[in-house]
């Protein structure tokens, strides 16, 4: 007992300097960035064998994949009844179909004739979806429509030919799929991330820029470099006069967990300290390629020049919303993950990422970058995803901003760790017991879903 009092004691004191970075915000703070909760996860280390093994992937195939709810879409991938995406996962394939009474449906994406995948791309289907193979169509509510020299089949009458569905559900614009009849609603999966989310609409923002990337590397392995900034010293070094990485609070619940980090504080790793006029131009250097013309008042914080820049930026979009946000809305990290492998970001940072199984194989995996835009007026369509080859850096796509920059390093890692979990003689990886606690409890999640 006195062991865990003292790991609690430790997260408080590690959460307080955020907590006293919003005291100075010059607008009213949400309460959801106000909330802390962290239990102490422990020190133990994580089995090499989870992002390494087969037969770890073939468990995650059998008891995660086949059983959770994952986003597959947005719900403005498909606009008009008729309109169809594939998703696929570790080995695996279903279809999202809208239907002509504007509600989605999910089906397995297999012809019950000789089981061709039905459709291998996204796209309209005229109001039937139908197999390349031997041209068996099934109509938009899965009920079988035609059968070629339907003659030939004669113990058809006595088959139930209707497409295999699977639950579909939608949240915040974000279409959501899970194979298991049996599962739970995805409200309840979902749980309390969906009242931290209440005054962030991001089902009112468009898909503004999609790029994906075959990753060299287990999807843990390229999701975990996105859920702690204890990295950003040794990969990132040039946002630390205006990222305080260690200053970030993490938080975590049961389906999901935030690591917020603040922007427009000086990372303690800096072995100088920036005036507030340094950390702006270099802020502004690096996000935007260009000097700062501005020049600060006496007494002025950084902090807040920038977000008053942001509100600026995106008032022309989101109109007078922006001038109820706080600071910290407008500046920090605020980095959601709703277990397994989906990260919408909270306020305006528009990123939504999506990590998972490179097809059946456990040692690649695709990551994916959403950008989330506000709008005026009719809704745009949505980005279509731009696939970057393996020797493609994410700096080759421009409306990625310096973001493109800051992937690339990231992605520099991945398939290094990959290597290095493949060859290292320890059985386990060390963790912080707190900067890495939304990765510890991922695996925490993991062992619940697996059994190990």
């Amino acid at each position: 007992m006195k062991a865990l009092a003292q790991a609690e004691q430790k997260v408080a004191a590690l959460s307080g300097p955020y907590q006293r970075l919003l005291d100075e915000d010059t607008h009213e703070v949400p309460a959801v960035l106000r909330l802390q909760h962290n239990p102490c996860l422990g020190t133990e280390d994580i089995p090499v064998r989870r992002y390494t093994s087969r037969a770890y992937h073939e468990r995650e195939k059998e008891r995660l994949w086949s059983r959770v709810w994952q986003f597959a879409c947005r719900e403005e991938h498909l606009p008009e009844p008729g309109d169809v995406v594939v998703y696929d996962i570790a080995g695996r394939s279903y279809l999202l179909v809208r239907q002509a009474d504007g509600t989605i449906r999910g089906y397995v994406n297999a012809c019950l004739h000789r089981g061709r995948r039905l459709r291998d791309y996204d796209g309209h289907c005229d109001g039937l979806v139908r197999c390349p193979f031997h041209g068996f169509a099934w109509r938009l509510d899965g009920n079988l429509a035609d059968v070629p020299a339907g003659w030939d089949f004669p113990q058809l009458p006595d088959r139930d030919l209707t497409l295999p569905q699977v639950r579909v559900d939608s949240w915040a614009g974000f279409v959501f799929l899970n194979p298991d009849p049996g599962a739970g609603p995805l409200e309840e999966f979902l749980g309390g991330i969906i009242a931290h989310f209440a005054d962030w609409d991001l089902g009112s923002a468009y898909v503004e820029v999609h790029v994906a990337k075959v990753i060299q590397a287990n999807w843990k392995v390229a999701q975990e470099a996105f859920c702690e900034a204890y990295h950003v010293a040794g990969t990132h070094p040039q946002i630390l006069p205006w990222q305080g990485d260690l200053l970030t609070q993490v938080d975590v619940w049961d389906n999901f967990a935030r690591a917020i980090t603040p922007g427009g504080v000086t990372s303690p790793h800096l072995t100088w300290v920036p005036s507030e006029e340094e950390m702006l131009r270099s802020m502004l250097d690096v996000r935007d390629g260009e000097t700062s013309p501005i020049t600060l008042r006496p007494g002025e914080r950084m902090r807040a020049v920038a977000a008053e820049l942001a509100r600026t930026r995106w008032r022309p979009l989101a109109g007078d919303q922006v001038d109820r946000m706080s600071d910290a809305e407008m500046m920090d990290s605020i980095d959601y993950t709703v277990f397994p492998n989906f990260h919408p970001w909270g306020a305006f940072n528009r990123i939504v990422y999506r990590f998972r199984p490179n097809g059946d194989d456990h040692r690649s995996c695709i990551m994916e970058v959403l950008l989330l835009s506000p709008f005026r007026g009719q809704r745009p369509p949505p980005s279509p995803v731009r696939w970057l080859a393996a020797d493609e850096p994410w700096s080759a796509e421009p409306r990625l901003s310096s973001l493109g920059k800051v992937f690339d390093q990231d992605t520099f890692n991945m398939a290094n760790v990959q290597l290095g979990l493949e060859t290292t003689l320890r059985s386990g990886v060390l963790l912080s017991e707190y900067q890495e606690s939304k990765v510890r409890w991922l695996h925490r999640t993991l062992t619940e879903w697996i059994g190990e």
